[in-house]
């Protein structure tokens, strides 16, 4: 398994930093493109360069993006690359002002991960078989203790980070690979 490097974020300025729908689009096209400038994503993601760019430098205040500094830049056109770390959040200590931080940002990635697999939905039939018939929603209710529970995210967390490397290293790709959303969670029932 490789490790990503985790930030453990205690301030709620740098997580609302993070929850703006414009910034997550921004970071995922990052992860997805690899360093692109502003007129570059602002192309992608259907924004202005001016929008964009300004969004860049948020996120780059608190440290989530960083310039890629060893490829040229094109006047004030520069390229941005994503900082490739986990970001973990939310305590029992936490004031009130991090707990909906917290939430806010939770809300914008599920709410940006809902409209991504919708999306899916929409395009799946015009995709190779096995490409349609791979992806998985799974839902389920389980009893279990907070130890069980705790078990399961260290499991899953393990399965997502085995290929971790290919974030950051498109030489360690299969052929064939290709991105995919993984996401998951476990709450306790009302």
């Amino acid at each position: 398994m490789t490790e990503i490097p985790t930030r453990k974020v205690t301030d709620p300025l740098m997580l609302r930093a993070m929850a703006h729908p414009v910034r997550l689009k921004l970071i995922n096209a990052l992860i997805l493109l690899g360093p692109s400038t502003a007129t570059e994503l602002g192309e992608h993601l259907g924004e202005t360069p001016a929008n964009c760019s300004w969004h860049l430098r948020q996120l780059s205040k608190y440290g989530f993006i960083e310039e890629a500094t060893e490829l040229p830049a094109h006047g004030r056109n520069r390229p941005w690359r994503w900082v490739p770390k986990g970001t973990q959040w939310g305590s029992p200590e936490d004031s009130a002002e991090m707990a909906i931080a917290g939430r806010e940002v939770s809300d914008a990635m599920l709410a940006f991960e809902l409209s991504e697999r919708n999306a899916w939905e929409e395009r799946k039939s015009a995709e190779p078989l096995d490409w349609q018939t791979a992806p998985f929603t799974n839902q389920s209710i389980a009893w279990l203790t907070t130890e069980e529970l705790q078990a399961i995210d260290d499991t899953i967390r393990a399965l997502y980070l085995d290929n971790a490397e290919r974030l950051t290293d498109p030489s360690t790709r299969p052929e064939g690979a290709r991105p995919v959303r993984l996401v998951a969670w476990g709450v306790p029932a009302r």
